[in-house]
């Protein structure tokens, strides 16, 4: 076994009175933000326009950079060419997986970490069997980390990791227990590539799991781009001193920040769901229903066949509508390929605003 990396628990002290004191903060954010979120009727319109942000900005922590427009067009063009922005896509699609996974399962196992990974790399390259992984100082080229080395060791790891994740009688309160998981699956370091990524999707995975969140809406990826160098400083801390309070407190305090700024953001779109409802009810009574401004919404974009099968009208009523739509300022088109794409513009502009407050 690795001497560097213990198995869970850790033989300290977790919940110091500071973190305490930080735990009432993030679980009153944390609720506020599931209890309004609660509220609204269609969550997947909040999963899809909060993952993309989150896509975007996880990706970049591994220096995988895209822009939202970008991403608009390979997710409405199947023909469009941007390498990262089909990377950013492809994590979206494996938190969608996980997601699913957790609330049919309702526990999270080392597969599903495994498919979720999967799902990120669009391989199947599975756990890591050669040797030679290190993790270096990107500015330096040192060596700061080595993990752990074949496969057998990892899976060791992973299995007494899926133990703690899924044991509720520890009495370790599960916000605690979000950055101690969080912390040991990054040095485990499982898979050749992706383990950034799949790291902070099993993070929003397991408060779901542990009922926190209804829906996966809450990540720390832009908290992570904001405190960079603290967290791998913190990171390592850890491995070398076993300073886990400060690891913990830092972790806490990210999910505090990002729930009341994710709280905004879904505010900002349920407000604009609710006013463009009005709206169209007003202008136009006619092709009005609550299932046509849910599907306005459901993506940036919308098609006239997502029209067509959802509200079940034929394909000249569904372009009738979208145009309609389009003349009353509600949506702008853009042929992408050989179809014609309806982009829901103020949706998409609430959404590129907050991921680049």
């Amino acid at each position: 076994m690795n001497d560097a990396l213990q198995k869970l628990p850790p033989n300290v002290e977790l919940e110091t009175k500071p973190v305490l004191k930080q735990l009432t903060r993030s679980h009153r954010a944390l609720a506020e933000l599931k209890g309004y979120a609660d509220m609204i009727p269609n969550k997947n319109i909040l999963i899809n326009a909060i993952t993309i942000n989150e896509a975007k900005d996880s990706s970049e922590i591994e220096n995988i950079v895209t822009t939202h427009d970008e991403l608009f067009k390979v997710m409405s063009g199947e023909n469009y060419q941007s390498p990262a922005a089909k990377e950013v896509v492809n994590y979206r699609t494996a938190i969608w997986h996980g997601y699913n996974l957790i609330k049919e399962k309702e526990f999270l196992s080392t597969n599903m970490i495994i498919e979720i990974q999967g799902r990120i790399e669009s391989n199947r390259a599975g756990i890591r069997k050669l040797p030679g992984t290190v993790l270096k100082n990107e500015a330096t080229g040192e060596i700061v980390y080595t993990p752990p080395s074949g496969e057998q060791e990892i899976l060791c790891l992973l299995t007494n990791l899926e133990q703690y994740i899924n044991n509720d009688h520890d009495n370790i309160d599960p916000l605690v227990k979000l950055a101690i998981i969080h912390y040991q699956f990054e040095s485990i370091h499982p898979f050749y590539d992706g383990n950034g990524r799949a790291g902070r999707i099993i993070n929003v995975l397991y408060l779901v799991l542990k009922e926190l969140l209804d829906s996966p809406i809450l990540y720390l990826s832009k908290f992570i781009i904001r405190n960079k160098s603290a967290y791998y400083r913190l990171l390592q801390d850890v491995t070398v001193k076993g300073k886990w309070e400060e690891w913990v407190l830092f972790i806490l305090q990210g999910i505090e920040e990002t729930a009341n700024e994710t709280l905004i953001l879904v505010k900002e779109i349920n407000k604009l769901l609710e006013n463009t409802a009005e709206e169209i009810r007003s202008n136009l009574p006619k092709i009005y229903s609550r299932e046509l401004v849910d599907l306005l919404f459901y993506e940036f974009y919308t098609k006239i066949s997502y029209i067509e099968d959802g509200i079940g009208v034929s394909r000249k009523t569904a372009s009738k509508y979208l145009s309609e739509l389009e003349e009353e300022g509600f949506l702008v088109s853009e042929k992408i390929g050989r179809e014609r794409i309806y982009l829901n513009k103020n949706l998409f502009e609430i959404v590129r605003k907050a991921g680049n407050r």
